[in-house]
């Protein structure tokens, strides 16, 4: 699984867990990243793996869901 945002390319940061004495051990700060549904421009939906900025600024199309099919009488 790929831990980069296709659509800003937000990627994991470094950093370190800080104890109470001060020991410093190190650790990645991870996107939120869903796999979600996008419509792209040409209209072709397709599943990406997106973080949840780009999903709350609007930079990411949601495709509109399909009405259910009627049942034959």
């Amino acid at each position: 699984m790929s831990h980069t945002c296709d659509i800003c390319g937000k990627r994991p940061q470094v950093g370190n867990n800080v104890s109470h004495a001060n020991n410093k051990t190190k650790r990645r700060f991870m996107p939120n990243l869903q796999h979600v549904r996008v419509q792209l421009d040409n209209g072709s939906v397709q599943r990406m793996n997106v973080c949840t900025r780009c999903i709350r600024s609007g930079a990411v199309a949601k495709p509109v869901a399909k009405a259910p099919a009627q049942a034959a009488s």
